[in-house]
């Protein structure tokens, strides 16, 4: 039995970055000798154990089989006769196809039939062999890798088989939960836009997220957008977001929030009237279709429809500010409003020559909260309870009441 890092860990240690999980293949082993030595079984569509302290993965050395469509569509073959080399030719990158021995350190100690090493320091994402056609998950992962090694460029011959798989059809039998899956670590990579272009360089994007897709080439009012292209907008965006270090579920409402662009009827381009409603229609279509968690599912949809009564917001009276909130669910959930107007943040300053600009919209917004959640409520429902008066007309009692002392901070003077 030997033991082998390989993957993630000895690329990031060559790379001179933090390794934070550890991934372990064994050559010359059984299931049996695994369970015997006290690892804990865990795979479902092949051989993986939990080491019996680091509780780390350890799996056993296997080949791979195309047998149908899509992810799933593949026979496994664990065998003591599988050897390192073998199992690293399954592997989808060259950089991911490098192992080294349990307890070595240094080039010395590296295993690259591959040339993944070199790789490395040309800064190139090459597939391993012609296996990477078998699983369309790799187009995926090629794209995301771009996103986080933004020096890093795509082979031409991995580009172009790519562009095959997706030509042959392979696109369209990935799995929605994979499909989020690698979407949301390619939007919390370092530079999200590469993983976009190079799903639009091998056409994959049209498949996955034809809504996004149709963005590019669609113009925008260059007195509000200089970079006049949407789709060049949208990938400045999603940029600021990670700029600004974002969590997900705003990077998500970023990607999301000009879908309708896409839809504006010719005649009446560059002005995008109704795009936010257009785009909530959108996105709800999206979600079902891959999945999306809730939480980035609501957060998108308020952002998708809200972000232009946001961005406009200084111009709004007391009324009009608490409606606007009221749709926000801001009163019930502050903390969202705060992501809510990261999204509208990274959405104005993902502009040309706008990249440095204030977001004083943010200060408004959340003063005018402020002021909201100074209204006692409970003060108010209860002296109409004395007065007989419950249902709706409590709510419009304290809905006066809130935009009654929003009115009172606007009137104030400036600070």
């Amino acid at each position: 039995m030997q033991i082998y890092m390989v993957g993630g860990a000895v690329r990031d240690r060559l790379l001179g970055r933090p390794v934070n999980d550890h991934d372990w293949v064994v050559v010359g082993a059984t299931p049996e000798q695994m369970i015997e030595l006290g690892y804990l079984p865990v795979g479902r569509d092949f051989p993986v154990f939990l080491h019996p302290q680091t509780r780390e993965e350890y799996a056993l050395a296997r080949t791979e089989r195309k047998s149908g469509r899509g992810y799933r569509g593949f026979v496994v073959q664990t065998s003591p006769d599988v050897t390192l080399e073998e199992d690293l030719s399954r592997r989808d990158l060259t950089i991911n196809a490098i192992a080294s021995s349990a307890n070595g350190a240094g080039a010395e100690a590296i295993f690259d039939p591959y040339f993944g090493a070199r790789d490395l320091q040309d800064k190139v994402l090459r597939h391993v062999t012609d296996a990477f056609h078998d699983d369309p998950v790799r187009i995926l992962r090629v794209a995301r890798f771009a996103a986080r090694f933004t020096d890093f460029s795509v082979a031409p011959e991995t580009m172009d088989l790519m562009r095959s798989m997706v030509a042959h059809g392979e696109a369209d039998h990935l799995v929605a939960e994979r499909v989020w899956q690698e979407l949301a670590r390619g939007l919390m990579e370092e530079q999200p836009s590469r993983m976009f272009e190079v799903l639009r360089q091998c056409g994959a994007l049209k498949v996955v997220l034809p809504e996004v897709d149709r963005l590019w080439g669609v113009p925008q009012r260059a007195d509000y957008h200089p970079e006049i292209d949407t789709g060049v907008h949208l990938m400045m965006v999603l940029d600021m977001a990670a700029r600004l270090q974002a969590p997900l579920g705003v990077r998500f409402a970023c990607l999301t929030h000009d879908l309708g662009k896409g839809t504006t009827p010719q005649d009446v381009l560059p002005r995008h009237i109704g795009h936010e409603q257009r785009s909530s229609k959108l996105l709800k279509g999206l979600c079902e279709r891959l999945r999306v968690p809730t939480d980035c599912r609501e957060l998108a949809d308020v952002v998708a429809r809200e972000h232009g009564n946001i961005h406009r917001s200084g111009d709004l009276g007391a009324a009009a500010l608490v409606r606007l909130l009221e749709r926000c669910d801001a009163i019930r959930k502050p903390a969202r409003l705060d992501e809510i107007l990261l999204a509208c943040e990274c959405d104005a300053r993902g502009r040309l020559h706008f990249e440095e600009a204030a977001y004083p919209q943010r200060a408004r917004i959340n003063a005018a909260l402020a002021a909201v959640q100074s209204v006692a409520t409970s003060v108010i429902a209860a002296h109409a309870a004395s007065k007989g008066v419950t249902g709706q007309k409590v709510g419009e009692l304290i809905h006066a009441a809130r935009v009654e002392a929003v009115a009172r901070w606007l009137a104030q003077p400036p600070t």
